[in-house]
């Protein structure tokens, strides 16, 4: 009997490999170092960030989860606005577009507190293949806002993200130009590494293009990779217990209605495969044994679960995030689903600030002192 190949089709685990390589012997890079944060404590409260592209939340959460204190959130999207609120009550809640809010605005709104963070996973619609990758695209230049705010606050660490993607956008022209922008302003050792949430304990195949400066001359400090592609955490292990719940509205379990027939098309589905030729990325099964593919809303086409005939439900969607339970997302199925689709997984960000602590506790030591390491 001859073997069916389709369906031992394996996932591609790996991904930028070649691009993740490049990055980590760039001459732009050499202000970076690799940090084992396994062992390392979360802080206690006393640092601060803003986020200022905050959607629901994910950084935020990252950050929340590492022990920063988060003074602020901005964010243009009412519903995204109102998780986030929901959320994080002890944070300010900014809805609205971040090109209208000055830094005395800001400054009001959050007090007179110091920021030592400014974070924010700035718009990458027109930086995505998915969009295009429009140079001339408005969005593309929203990081800009970014460096407005930080010139006026100088804030001691900035730590942005986008998608994989920005590194290679007009032969890196892009990248290059966000790294000469920070220098210009104080921030001379901007550093860009792709990481992969995988590699964190993330069970989701996630690539993302993080930066980090500081204003102190400080090496910038990216978390060493703690798994290997055998070690990933499977798809099963996150969202296993949830086979059988039914939906629950109030947790955000809720899937996508299918019809008979529609689920006789879904059952056909083999892993990695579509239920459609075009739109490749909508109803595609997940593999059991692996991480889960890159998590999309897809207008209530998300992936289709490794094991049932249905799509994914917006709850398991936020644990292959690594949101907790007790984070529910405002708003109807399809709009939670949009807003776990474009967040950033919140362990990943966990990680990375784990790194950026002991950098903040030394600035803190030398009261801001112009530092450097050796």
């Amino acid at each position: 009997m001859k073997k069916n190949l389709k369906s031992e089709k394996k996932p591609n685990v790996i991904r930028n490999a070649g691009l993740r390589t490049l990055l980590k012997s760039s001459l732009l890079n050499l202000n970076s170092e690799w940090v084992d944060v396994k062992k390392l404590k979360k802080s206690n409260g006393r640092f601060n960030c803003v986020d200022l592209f905050s959607g629901a939340g994910g950084i935020t959460c990252g950050f929340d989860m590492a022990g920063l204190n988060s003074l602020m959130g901005v964010e243009i999207v009412p519903v995204a606005s109102e998780t986030y609120k929901n959320n994080f009550p002890n944070s300010i809640t900014y809805n609205g577009d971040v090109r209208e809010l000055t830094h005395e605005k800001l400054r009001e709104l959050i007090g007179g507190n110091p920021v030592h963070v400014f974070t924010g996973g700035f718009p990458c619609q027109g930086f995505s293949v998915a969009g295009f990758r429009d140079p001339d695209d408005q969005r593309n230049i929203l990081y800009k806002e970014v460096v407005r705010l930080v010139k006026e606050f100088k804030p001691w660490f900035v730590v942005l993200e986008n998608v994989s993607g920005v590194v290679t956008m007009m032969g890196g022209k892009v990248y290059k130009r966000i790294v000469k922008d920070f220098k210009e302003i104080g921030y001379p050792n901007m550093s860009v590494h792709i990481l992969e949430a995988a590699e964190y304990g993330v069970p989701q195949l996630r690539t993302r293009t993080i930066f980090i400066a500081n204003r102190f001359g400080l090496k910038n400090p990216y978390p060493k990779p703690e798994l290997k592609p055998e070690e990933f955490v499977p798809i099963e292990d996150a969202i296993g217990d949830l086979e059988n719940h039914p939906r629950d509205p109030s947790i955000n379990h809720e899937w996508t209605a299918h019809s008979k027939q529609m689920i006789e098309r879904i059952k056909k589905i083999q892993p990695g495969k579509s239920l459609y030729d075009k739109f490749i990325d909508a109803y595609k099964r997940q593999y059991k044994g692996y991480p889960s593919m890159t998590i999309k809303e897809n207008h209530g086409g998300t992936h289709v679960h490794h094991k049932l005939h249905r799509c994914i439900s917006a709850r398991e969607m936020a644990r292959l995030q690594t949101f907790p339970d007790s984070f529910i997302f405002s708003g109807t199925m399809k709009q939670a689903m949009w807003q776990i689709g474009n967040a950033v997984p919140p362990k990943l960000f966990e990680k990375i600030v784990l790194g950026i602590i002991p950098k903040l506790e030394e600035i803190e030591r030398t009261e801001g002192k112009e530092i450097k390491d050796d």
